[in-house]
């Protein structure tokens, strides 16, 4: 990378389970630093073993017709007893990605919650990608209804595909870089 890339703190965040550490994992160029313990409670551990307690970190170069950015990418715990850390994380950030698997309808309001509070940090550009769901599908309209994602876009993807990780991600970093090259209204007299 050279010494002229820009760099872009976008933040991850998303309920227990949603697939935060492996959708990092899948875009880092970077060994992902992770944070993870085993799970403690007897429900999170019937669904994984381990659980992020501070945060993943991952880096991705992106360079397209002379541009050339490095992403750094912060994974945010799922659980409300480590909201501490979504603000730690959520500053400076650039923009964020909430992370929802769309199967597992009982997270979504634990989401709704996480969406409300990364849009108070801040006016920043953000994505919602529903994991293990699929382009056209009704689970789309039904989550951004549950989240009340007020035109948020909703992404349809699967974390565990490389490609499709990528994808949301660059879908991310385009909606920074076209909230940096808007313009700017003139002050009202």
């Amino acid at each position: 990378m050279s010494d002229d890339a820009v760099s872009f703190k976008l933040v991850v965040t998303g309920p227990f389970g949603a697939g935060k550490t492996t959708l990092i994992s899948a875009v880092s160029e970077v060994p992902v630093v992770a944070t993870e313990v085993n799970a403690s409670s007897a429900e999170e551990s019937a669904r994984k073993s381990a659980t992020t307690v501070s945060m993943d970190f991952g880096m991705r170069t992106v360079a397209e017709d002379g541009f050339e950015a490095k992403l750094l990418v912060y994974g945010t715990p799922g659980q409300e007893r480590f909201s501490f850390m979504w603000d730690v994380l959520a500053r400076g950030m650039d923009g964020f990605l909430l992370l929802v698997d769309s199967t597992d309808r009982a997270s979504w309001p634990t989401a709704r919650l996480q969406l409300e509070h990364f849009r108070a940090a801040g006016p920043v550009p953000h994505l919602v990608a529903a994991n293990r769901a699929v382009d056209g599908s009704p689970v789309l309209k039904e989550l951004a209804a549950a989240l009340g994602s007020n035109g948020t876009r909703v992404l349809a993807c699967d974390v565990t595909d490389l490609e499709s990780a990528k994808s949301v991600v660059v879908e991310l970093l385009c909606e920074v870089l076209e909230a940096l090259l808007a313009p700017t209204p003139p002050p009202i007299p």
